[in-house]
C-alpha cells in the first residue's frame, strides 16, 4: 500500500493495553515489519515524541506517521548452497526446493538476516545466468514455495523463458500437485474449494477466506488414505491448485476444518498427544513435526522455447515419510495387526 504522509490517527479507551505496532497495522494496511521499520527509523510520533513499537497505549494519544522509512538497498548475493537439480537447459531449471529454505529474501533487521540461504542465493552461485524480470532480488522465480513447503520449484534463465512461463502460470496451464496430510476426515473423497484469499487484517502474517476483497482461489483435493490414530483422524490428500494465492493450500484447507499437520499458523496443534489406551503406556511420546506436511509433488508444463511437455515428480522427503510411518505404525499397533 503507498502511505501518504503525514498519516494521523487519535487513540481511545478501547485502544489501552494495545501495541503501538499492532494498532498501526490495523490502520495501515501493510505488514507489522513496515509498520516496526517506520517507528525504529523515528518515522512514528506518540504525542509528538518518538516511540518504541513494544509501547503500549492508554487512550487519548495523537499518532503520527511523518514519513517514509529509509530502507537499505538490497541485492542478492551468491552463496555455496547445495541445490537438488532434477531439470535443467537454457532456458529453465527445476528444483526440489527443501523445507525450511525461503524462495527469496524477506524483512529484516540486518543485511543477513533479510539476504542469506535462500533459494535465490543458492541459484545465483549455481547457475550463470538468471532471468531478471522478477527484480534483483528475485532473480529467475516465476512462483514461489512457502519456507516449510517442499518440492518442485520453476526457475526462469532468461527474461523470455520467465515471460512465456509466467502467461502460463496466469493462464492455468501449469499443472501443480501437492501431497499433504491434513486432520481430520473430509467429508467427501473428494472436493473443490473455490474462495477467494486475502489477507488477515488482524494478524498480518496469515491470509484467511473471510476477509473482503481477495483475490480468487480454486484448489482440488482428493483423500488418498484415511487414517485413524491414537494421535487422532488423518487424511493423506493430493490437491492440484488453478491459482497460486499466498499460503493457499493451507488457508483453503483450515478453512474447510482440516489444517494441514505441523501448520500452527492455520490452527494445527504442535505437538500431537495419543489418547485411549496407548495415552496410559509410559512409553507412548507426543508426535510433532519441525515443518508443515505438504510437498509439492508433481509439476507439468510446457517448454517456453519448443512447447513439449515437461513432467516432473519428487517424492516425499524422508522427514515426511517417517512421520507417517510413525502414525500408520500406531494404527497398526492399535487394530493389533
Amino acid at each position: 500500500m503507498a502511505l501518504s504522509f503525514p498519516v494521523q490517527f487519535t487513540t481511545t479507551s478501547e485502544h489501552a493495553g494495545q501495541r503501538l505496532d499492532q494498532f498501526l497495522v490495523a490502520r495501515l494496511d501493510v505488514s507489522r515489519a513496515r509498520v516496526q521499520e517506520l517507528i525504529s527509523d523515528g518515522k512514528v510520533l506518540v504525542n509528538d515524541a518518538p516511540a518504541r513499537p513494544a509501547l503500549k497505549l492508554r487512550g487519548g494519544e495523537q499518532v503520527s506517521v511523518i514519513g517514509e522509512s529509509q530502507r537499505a538497498p538490497l541485492k542478492a548475493v551468491a552463496e555455496d548452497i547445495p541445490l537438488d537439480i532434477l531439470y535443467e537447459d537454457d532456458d529453465l531449471a527445476i528444483i526440489n526446493k527443501p523445507a525450511g529454505m525461503m524462495v527469496h529474501a524477506g524483512a529484516g533487521s540486518t543485511e543477513d538476516q533479510r539476504n542469506r540461504g535462500t533459494l535465490v542465493n543458492a541459484l545465483l552461485h549455481h547457475f550463470a545466468a538468471l532471468s531478471g524480470v522478477g527484480g534483483e532480488m528475485r532473480p529467475g522465480i516465476v512462483h514461489r514455495l512457502d519456507k516449510e513447503t517442499s518440492g518442485l520449484i520453476l526457475v526462469a534463465k532468461n527474461d523470455d523463458a520467465h515471460r512465456k512461463l509466467a502467461a502460463q502460470f496466469a493462464d492455468r496451464e501449469v499443472k501443480k500437485t501437492y501431497i499433504a496430510l491434513v486432520h481430520g476426515w473430509p467429508k467427501k473423497d473428494a472436493g473443490t474449494i473455490s474462495a477467494s484469499i486475502s489477507r488477515d487484517r488482524v494478524r498480518r502474517i496469515r491470509m484467511t477466506t473471510r476477509g473482503s476483497g481477495g483475490r480468487d482461489a480454486v484448489s482440488h483435493y482428493a483423500v488418498l488414505r484415511r487414517l485413524d490414530s491414537a494421535f487422532g483422524k488423518f487424511s493423506l490428500i493430493e490437491v492440484k491448485i488453478d491459482t497460486g494465492r499466498t499460503h493457499q493450500i493451507r488457508v483453503h484447507m483450515a478453512s474447510i476444518g482440516h489444517p494441514v499437520v505441523g501448520d500452527a499458523l492455520y490452527g494445527a496443534p504442535r505437538e500431537l498427544r495419543a489418547a485411549g489406551a496407548r495415552a496410559r503406556n509410559e512409553a507412548a511420546r507426543p508426535l510433532s513435526l519441525t515443518r508443515n506436511f505438504l510437498h509439492a509433488a508433481r509439476l507439468q508444463l510446457k517448454h517456453p522455447r519448443t512447447g513439449e511437455k515437461i513432467a516432473l515428480e519428487s517424492p516425499l522427503p524422508t522427514e515426511l515419510q517417517g512421520f507417517l510411518q510413525s502414525l500408520e505404525w500406531d494404527v497398526a499397533s492399535e487394530t493389533g495387526s
